[in-house]
């Protein structure tokens, strides 16, 4: 009998074996793919900025406090030089990133403490697929919101306390985006609180500890880490919008840390430099690209930020 079953045992891996093959063979590729894919992004970036920093200077656009970049569809037309300072499109980008995190971090971290620690399963059951819903409605019904709720709101209060806001301002555009990433804070931190070890919990109970301590004392230190990376991921998303801006931010590219005024961004810009005829060898449409590389590497800064902070803690941690 054993050796009828070793012979059938023998029989099923030789022909499972070929099955695994495809299959790992199929996995392969798969990655390979999402590798290629990322490589020729950046290389297709980094050619085009080459072909921009030959026709502008580096210093000029890095350190450049004016952003005018020509208005001409074709090179031998009237207006077709201008001026590449990145500099106010970073300042408007950060602005509005900061604005939005600052909005959705206690809202996010508080709610998923809420569903992680107090809420009951049939609270739970209704506020979670409510978030989620929430990260699903498209940028753009965030803009209109933004247009003609929020901005009219903030410049009704800015009248009332003698301020002047703007028609379309880094605030009414960082609050909305900041509402837009709630759900992906609140997601991550709350799998990241569920995740702390029951037995911490228990401990503390143990020790005489009341729930809101073990939150505060235990529970939060042990899953900052992965909260921290939440809010970091969260900022690369804000970083990365484009509808929200154009519909709430307006286009002007002003060098300003006054939130009640119009700014712009990275990627309205490259919205921007790429929307009708353009000639694909002057300055203004290889800016877009230029824009482009800077924004991936930003998103790429916050993205490798966030993942240091989990293994360096987590490791310590454990």
């Amino acid at each position: 009998m054993s050796g009828i079953r070793e012979m059938g045992e023998g029989l099923i891996q030789r022909r499972s074996r070929p099955l695994e093959q495809i299959i790992r063979a199929a996995l392969v590729i798969c990655s390979a793919v999402a590798v290629f894919v990322t490589i020729g992004i950046i290389l297709s970036l980094l050619f085009e900025t080459i072909r921009f920093f030959s026709q502008v200077s580096i210093i000029d656009f890095v350190f450049g406090t004016n952003w005018s970049p020509q208005t001409a569809m074709r090179e031998d037309q009237v207006g077709s030089t201008g001026a590449f300072g990145f500099i106010p499109l970073l300042t408007g980008t950060l602005l509005i990133s900061f604005i939005a995190v600052a909005i959705a971090a206690p809202f996010g971290i508080y709610s998923a403490v809420y569903l992680a620690e107090y809420a009951k399963p049939a609270h739970r059951a209704v506020i979670k697929p409510t978030l989620e819903i929430l990260a699903g409605i498209p940028t753009v019904v965030y803009g209109f919101f933004a247009a003609i709720v929020i901005a009219p709101a903030l410049r009704s209060a800015g009248a009332s306390l003698g301020l002047d806001v703007a028609s379309e301002s880094a605030l009414a555009a960082g609050l909305v985006m900041g509402i837009m990433i709630i759900p992906l804070v609140s997601s991550i931190s709350d799998d990241v609180i569920r995740a702390v070890p029951q037995a911490l919990r228990e401990g503390s109970t143990g020790l005489g500890a009341t729930q809101s301590e073990t939150v505060r004392k235990v529970i939060l230190p042990a899953a900052l880490p992965g909260i921290t990376s939440g809010i970091l991921l969260a900022a690369s998303r804000a970083v990365g919008e484009t509808m929200i801006v154009v519909m709430a931010a307006g286009l002007a590219a002003n060098l300003t840390f006054n939130p009640l005024n119009a700014v712009t961004t990275v990627t309205v810009q490259i919205v921007m430099l790429l929307t009708g005829d353009q000639e694909f060898d002057s300055a203004k449409t290889l800016a877009a690209f230029a824009l482009g590389l800077v924004l991936l590497c930003i998103t790429l800064v916050f993205n490798i930020l966030a993942r240091w902070i989990v293994l360096k803690y987590q490791e310590e941690y454990d």
